[in-house]
């Protein structure tokens, strides 16, 4: 078993917790399938859709903005709301070879 330093940027690493913790959530899961199949849309579609208050909507969406997960587009008095799939895809695939890491990790020390 080698050893190393661990050297952790602790700012990186601080941001890829939260958009994480944003993706990990049921709600906002529920939020981005809805946007995925309506392309674009605003949040009175949202809310009045999935029977949310306005408030928690909002609360969610500015959540998904703040990491990136989501794109707006101010049209007049309107905010539309779309998915940012490369920054989803992004976050998947380093989720992705962490695990693929650990899992030839874990056969390699069996």
């Amino acid at each position: 078993m080698r050893k190393a330093k661990v050297n952790l940027d602790q700012e990186k690493l601080l941001i890829s917790s939260e958009i994480l913790r944003a993706l990990a959530h049921p709600l906002r899961l529920k939020i981005l399938e809805f946007i995925d199949k309506n392309d674009s849309i605003n949040v009175n579609k949202i809310y009045n859709t999935l029977k949310l208050e306005q408030s928690i909507t909002s609360q969610h969406l500015r959540i998904l903005r703040i990491n990136g997960l989501v794109i707006t587009k101010r049209d007049g008095k309107y905010i539309h709301y779309s998915v940012n799939y490369d920054g989803i895809l992004n976050a998947v695939n380093s989720v992705n070879n962490f695990l693929a890491l650990t899992e030839t990790e874990e056969k390699s020390v069996s």
